[in-house]
């Protein structure tokens, strides 16, 4: 019979992130929702580590939401719906590790459909002067980065410009839950548009010179205080994306919304 692992870590050794291995393992999708993952000794054997470290690893993703341990059985991976996708550890972990988990792409786009017109719409009417300068500022640098072959400008991707463009929408509604949303959900959104420009830079120019046509509407939208064309600009940029990840099906039917009234309508 095999002895227990013991029971304090090597000394002098550097500790593993245990927890970071097993989300990666479990967003990437080599753990499969509903499967149980490996029992605590084999974990201690793979890493190791003790008992007690692999607990405490374990116990990060339970509180997260993406594993529950079943008395008697072991630790299982939760359907999808239990996970903590607006804790800001597991946005983070699913920005780094879900890139081919398919699935959770999907999920974070229809959210991207439902919100973002909406969103656009209120910041079409509560927008203040530096919400502009921030959408703008955002939007320049995207146009910077194009004109540089590492598409980087002052120290920015393309891809930074780009989320920050939407972050500066969201924040631009003035409402505290939707500014939230789009802080804590940054890192996902930011996976999104890496694969989509991604994408967009294989196939060619004219597709990135689209893609910030699509953008430039959706701010000069807002910018005018038209909150409808704002809404209509935000989903073109949604179905431009739609079409590089190929989910144009996620915006063909998009779920109806009900926009804020245009400036001066009753």
């Amino acid at each position: 019979m095999a002895a227990d692992p013991p029971a304090t870590d090597p000394p002098n050794l550097p500790r593993p992130d245990i927890a970071e291995a097993l989300a990666e393992a479990v967003f990437s999708g080599r753990y499969a929702i509903g499967a149980m993952i490996p029992r605590e000794i084999d974990l201690c054997e793979r890493f190791g580590v003790s008992r007690s470290t692999v607990r405490s690893a374990l116990q990060k993703l339970v509180n997260a939401g993406l594993l529950v341990r079943i008395s008697g059985q072991g630790t299982r991976v939760c359907e999808l719906a239990s996970w903590h996708l607006l804790d800001p550890q597991v946005s983070a972990w699913m920005a780094r590790y879900a890139q081919p988990n398919p699935h959770l792409q999907r999920e974070v786009f229809a959210f991207r459909v439902a919100a973002e017109p909406f969103v656009a719409a209120l910041a079409a009417t509560h927008a203040t002067a530096s919400d502009l300068l921030a959408i703008e500022t955002a939007y320049e640098g995207m146009i910077r980065t194009l004109e540089r072959t590492d598409l980087h400008w002052q120290g920015q991707s393309y891809n930074a410009y780009d989320v920050a463009f939407h972050e500066a929408i969201f924040a631009a509604s003035h409402n505290l839950i939707w500014a939230q949303i789009s802080h804590v959900l940054k890192p996902a959104i930011a996976l999104i548009v890496e694969r989509s420009n991604q994408s967009a830079t294989l196939h060619s120019a004219k597709d990135l010179d689209d893609s910030m046509a699509r953008h430039r509407r959706v701010m000069e939208a807002i910018r005018l205080r038209q909150p409808q064309e704002a809404a209509k600009a935000a989903l073109s940029v949604l179905k431009r994306t739609g079409r590089d990840l190929g989910m144009e099906d996620l915006v063909e039917n998009p779920p109806s919304i009900v926009m804020p009234p245009s400036i001066g309508e009753p």
